[in-house]
């Protein structure tokens, strides 16, 4: 019944363009003696010359019509009734939407009349004397309306009119002067006016599947919305549910939302052509536009978020950094999204594995859409496999959200050692028990228990693996991310440290921004090498790098995952950011009943072995660290596999020869007891 009213509304009020139509065509018979030339529009005659010259093609605005005024009071005296029996007239809604006036309305149905009824094409292209020209002119629009074309009326189809700033009407043939360019109604507004309510493919290509959840306040923002503010900024971390609050917000007020993943724009994509069409959608439905992260148009200039900002439209944006004033000129509501508490972040992920029982992953930051395409991701991959879901595909789902920022930074490391896989003391095995507990819990510690307090520190982890090379420090930092069934990206410092000035800020800036932005581990190896110790001030260098350290440990305060430092020398670390380590574990050398596990593991059972190994021998005698036992395990199998045998004593004294003097060790015969006689001995086949 709706629609049908809308369109008989439409169709009424286009019956009285027609009829303005015929009467200036009537009017043009009438002026025009030549009229009936077959040839006409395909020269100019010396008559015609002549009648220019003497201003006869000077037409003023027509006289009012007043039976076209009676026609149209009867179309909107319907169109009333319709609205007051309930019906919902899309031409009404467009204009209250955009702000559209009588005169623009006539305006728009003018230029739409083509598209609706072909007839008016030939009708447009005998008023305009040219047969090519089948669409309204501005000029030719301004004359049915009854305004004089050098009147003030023209702003109306100008860049800042109402018309062409919304993209209602499209004022096309720049090159031509302002009274002949055509206009064109987009085949967008076209399909709305008549009930097709298919979105634009423009807007449509970058829209963000959203969860509309009440998480956060969201009458706050709703009440804002209906009071008036244009600009709403939303502020959130990792996991955060700025789409969700926005878009519940919307909901409350029923108003649509056309939601923008701007991640899907590519880096050519026209950021203000996206906002202009985007403004549109959301005027045609009387919604607003939520657009985020605004940190994918970081690469680009201002101006690509100011386009966001400043769309004519309600726009809600969504970002994690602090809002930049330059991004509009208008001042935003500013307000921060919320984190998901673990019961809320349960709720959602039962919500989005329906019956399926599986308990779903804590430790994960994710925002409720994130959520919903992890499980979608986790069935995907249970069923390919042909079983049932488990939490390690939820874990695959969750670790598939990760943006792919940090990967072109870091090294990303999809842990495949476990708990069995270290030799530890254990003690060394507790400390790493008690970090994936802290990582887990922190939430329910923090936000649950209200442990945090006042503090401004958020809720990262940070933890110290100090101890000699090779003795299990970043092994364990893969198997705690594998316990918390988050990928391990390796920060490279080669890419970080940079001998010019402010540079290494700048690069470990670009990192942490990735991060905040992935679930994953940050694992800083050699760390001493940005973090180490202040000096005294001697020179504009030495201030340079105590910036710098003071730069990190700020930094490092704000990261909100976990990172795990290593240094082969603890002290080299600065004081200050040794207070500010959630965990410092030691990693000692292993001793002799260690070194025994370490070598029973570092042969593995798919290693063919000669019946003369003496691990026990090889464990008392030397004592090297697992990533030396590591390392003279793989030499033997290498010297063994090219004799084509298995792996002998031989082989592993040579091997461990080859090691100590990798150390600059000494190879006494005091260590190497019965065996020293093959250091010197060379190998045979």
């Amino acid at each position: 019944m709706s629609d049908t009213a809308s369109t008989a509304h439409l169709l009424g009020r286009l019956r009285v363009i027609d009829a303005r139509v015929r009467r200036a065509v009537q009017r043009r018979r009438e002026a025009d003696p030549g009229a009936d030339d077959r040839f006409r529009g395909l020269y100019i005659s010396e008559t015609e010359v002549d009648g220019l010259m003497a201003g006869a093609g000077r037409r003023g605005p027509p006289a009012p019509d007043l039976e076209a005024a009676a026609d149209l009071a009867r179309v909107e005296a319907e169109a009333d009734a319709a609205e007051a029996a309930g019906a919902d007239l899309r031409l009404r809604r467009l204009a209250r939407s955009f702000g559209l006036d009588a005169f623009d309305v006539e305006l728009l149905l003018i230029a739409l009349a083509p598209d609706v009824d072909p007839r008016f094409e030939r009708l447009y292209a005998y008023l305009h004397d040219n047969v090519s020209r089948r669409r309204a002119s501005t000029g030719l629009a301004l004359e049915l309306c009854g305004a004089p074309v050098a009147s003030g009326e023209r702003r109306r189809l100008g860049p800042l009119g109402a018309l062409c700033r919304h993209r209602l009407v499209a004022v096309e043939e720049p090159e031509h002067p302002f009274l002949t360019r055509s206009l064109r109604v987009p085949d967008r507004v076209t399909g709305h006016l008549l009930g097709d309510d298919t979105p634009d493919p423009h807007v449509h290509a970058v829209d963000a599947d959203y969860t509309a959840v009440a998480l956060g306040d969201v009458d706050l923002l709703a009440r804002a919305i209906r009071l008036g503010a244009r600009l709403v900024y939303l502020r959130e971390p990792l996991g955060g549910a700025g789409l969700s609050l926005a878009t519940a917000a919307l909901a409350q007020l029923a108003m649509p939302a056309v939601a923008l993943d701007l991640t899907r724009l590519g880096p050519d994509g026209d950021v203000e052509e996206l906002m202009g069409r985007a403004a549109r959608e959301a005027g045609l439905g009387d919604g607003a536009v939520v657009a985020g992260p605004v940190e994918a148009l970081a690469g680009r200039d201002v101006a690509a978020v100011r386009a966001v900002a400043e769309a004519q439209a309600r726009v809600v944006v969504i970002g994690s950094s602090g809002w930049d004033p330059r991004w509009s000129r208008e001042t935003p509501l500013i307000l921060e999204a919320p984190v998901p508490a673990p019961r809320e972040t349960e709720a959602l992920w039962r919500r989005a594995l329906g019956s399926e029982v599986v308990v779903p992953p804590s430790q994960f930051r994710l925002s409720p859409e994130q959520i919903g395409r992890a499980a979608t991701a986790a069935r995907l991959q249970a069923g390919a496999a042909g079983r049932a879901l488990h939490v390690e595909d939820l874990r695959a789902g969750a670790r598939a959200q990760n943006a792919a920022g940090l990967e072109r930074l870091a090294r990303r490391i999809e842990p495949r050692v476990a708990w069995p896989d270290l030799v530890l003391p254990p003690h060394v095995a507790a400390q790493l028990s008690e970090l994936v507990a802290r990582v887990r819990q922190r939430h329910r510690v923090l936000d649950d228990w209200g442990m945090a307090g006042g503090s401004s520190k958020g809720h990262g982890v940070k933890a110290l693996f100090a101890g000699d090379s090779g003795t299990g420090k970043t092994i364990s930092a893969e198997v705690v991310a594998g316990a918390l069934g988050l990928d391990l990206y390796v920060i490279d410092l080669a890419t970080v440290v940079d001998k010019y000035i402010g540079e290494t800020e700048k690069n470990l800036d670009r990192i942490f921004a990735e991060a905040d932005r992935v679930n994953g581990v940050l694992l800083f190896d050699e760390a001493d090498a940005l973090f180490g110790k202040r000096s005294d001030v001697k020179d504009a260098h030495d201030r340079y790098a105590n910036v710098e350290v003071a730069y990190l440990l700020q930094r490092m305060e704000l990261f909100e995952g976990l990172a795990i430092l290593t240094t082969n020398l603890r002290s080299n670390l600065d004081e200050a950011f040794a207070r500010r380590l959630d965990a410092i574990v030691d990693f000692p050398m292993p001793e002799e009943d260690d070194r025994a596990r370490l070598w029973e593991r570092h042969l593995s059972p798919g290693v063919p072995r000669s019946g003369d190994i003496d691990v026990a021998f090889l464990a008392r005698a030397f004592r090297l660290s697992g990533g030396n036992i590591s390392n003279v395990a793989m030499a033997a199998a290498y010297m063994a596999a090219d004799a084509d045998r298995a792996v002998t004593m031989a082989d592993l004294i040579r091997a461990t020869e080859r090691e100590y003097r990798k150390l600059g060790h000494l190879c006494l015969e005091s260590e190497f007891g019965p065996y020293h006689h093959l250091v010197a001995t060379p190998a045979r086949g």
